[in-house]
């Protein structure tokens, strides 16, 4: 019984050594990935506008954007190769590469910074001129002097309506007096 597992160890021995490995050498021979492998997000940072869709699109968020700084930042084990962010970029600056990323032993995050780009266009602040200063600050007075006229207008009703309310009142006393 012994001879017969040697006999079945033999075959696949000789099968072995006459035929192609099953591995590939790895460091000399790099795999060829097939064309639609979502490998990981490569950025051509010239022709991105830093509109920030991308970083809006990622469900993970692993992709930041900053205008004001003018850098565009991955981390690149936070990112799951998706391709939701390369696919709503207006500029078509993200793709996606065949390579995955190399493992490493620290998540870090890979910066980009934004050479190219003008600084934003700062709007000079107008003043207006003496005259319309001096008009727009006579406005509040002269709304002050019209409602005070407006208050003496009222109280002088008022006094009108309670000498209207005495007069009758007065006329009634004096017919009971000369009674």
């Amino acid at each position: 019984m012994k001879n017969m597992n040697t006999m079945k160890f033999t075959g696949t021995v000789l099968k072995n050594l006459f035929s192609k490995p099953a591995t590939r050498p790895y460091p000399e021979q790099p795999r060829e990935y097939p064309d639609r492998t979502r490998g990981h997000v490569e950025i051509d940072i010239d022709t991105c506008v830093l509109c920030g869709l991308c970083s809006r699109k990622c469900p993970t968020g692993a992709i930041t954007v900053d205008r004001a700084g003018k850098t565009w930042e991955i981390q690149r084990f936070g990112c799951i190769q998706c391709g939701c962010c390369v696919e709503v970029c207006p500029k078509k600056c993200l793709s996606m590469k065949q390579t995955y990323t190399q493992p490493g032993d620290v998540k870090k995050t890979e910066s980009f910074l934004k050479t190219n780009m003008p600084d934003p266009v700062v709007k000079p602040v107008v003043k207006p001129a003496a005259p319309a200063a001096d008009a727009s600050a006579s406005k509040p007075v002269a709304q002050a002097n019209a409602a005070t006229a407006n208050t003496a207008q009222v109280n002088a009703a008022t006094v009108n309506t309670a000498q209207a309310n005495a007069a009758p009142a007065a006329n009634a006393s004096e017919a009971q007096g000369k009674a």
